[in-house]
């Protein structure tokens, strides 16, 4: 069984508060593009899981404690699977960027074995040790309202995006410890949303409340994403999660791959990819 495991991205990401936990309280849209890991999962001989990881970008995976092994590990104490299974990733989407990679291989792996609806006692226990945006990617786009809440986008748009990787890592936690300030919550719904054009002009008036940390530690970061807004047909162009990505959001491909083109020579030592909405 092959599985595609799709990234996502941040069309917006407001941080709103510190729990007591130590995690954030954030609102976010969010959607699911079709660049993906290719997980491949056959049952094992012995009773030891193994995860193997191909592709571009495993450097800086750990091949011992990672989401995989430790979802397995759990999904068997929680008597949901039985066996034990060897498992192959090719890693498409890179680490440390903010696309999700490593908890988009979880819930996929997760959606594989569920046989039934799963409940949110047992879907609480996962995130814990899978990672807390574990329940984005049951959804193909939808808004973040809090850790526990997912509103369903009620139509999925067709979106599309030219995303670019700068060559260096973004922590996670390191960037998060920096957040000083916080953004007010706000009361979403998809009721006054019908057309495409209205997504975007509600999409436009937000923003990502970690981008300027990022940017402030790595100027180039700001330059890209001038650079990348600047591109006829680009709507606007943000960084996805706490980074490195970045991407443009476009009216159409052909734009987007214009874009690309001329975008990537100012860039030569950066990754970039064309996506679109799954």
């Amino acid at each position: 069984m092959v599985l595609n495991s799709y990234a996502k991205i941040n069309l917006s990401l407001s941080i709103n508060s510190k729990l007591k936990s130590g995690f954030h309280q954030i609102q976010s849209h969010y959607c699911l593009i079709n660049l993906s890991d290719k997980i491949r999962i056959i049952k094992a001989n012995k009773k030891k899981d193994t995860v193997f990881f191909k592709g571009p970008f495993i450097k800086h995976i750990k091949k011992s404690n990672n989401s995989i092994i430790n979802l397995l590990k759990l999904l068997r104490k929680l008597k949901i699977i039985s066996n034990y299974y060897s498992v192959t990733v090719i890693k498409n989407i890179p680490a440390f960027s903010g696309l999700g990679g490593g908890t988009s291989n979880a819930a996929f792996i997760l959606k594989f074995f569920l046989k039934e609806i799963i409940s949110k006692d047992t879907l609480n226990k996962i995130e814990k040790v899978v990672g807390s945006d574990l329940r984005l990617f049951f959804y193909k786009q939808g808004f973040v309202d809090n850790l526990r809440k997912i509103i369903v986008a009620k139509k999925n748009h067709r979106l599309f995006f030219l995303i670019s990787r700068p060559n260096f890592n973004c922590s996670t936690r390191e960037i998060y410890l920096k957040v000083k300030k916080y953004s007010k919550k706000i009361k979403f719904s998809y009721q006054k949303i019908h057309t495409k054009k209205n997504f975007i002009k509600k999409i436009l008036n937000n923003k990502n409340d970690l981008q300027s940390i990022v940017e402030k530690k790595h100027p180039i970061l700001k330059k890209l994403l001038t650079d990348i807004s600047t591109e006829k047909g680009c709507y606007f162009a943000r960084m996805s999660g706490s980074g490195s990505v970045c991407y443009g959001l476009f009216k159409n491909e052909t734009s987007a791959e214009k874009a690309l083109n001329k975008i990537k020579i100012k860039y030569p030592k950066f990754w970039f990819s064309l996506a679109k909405t799954v």
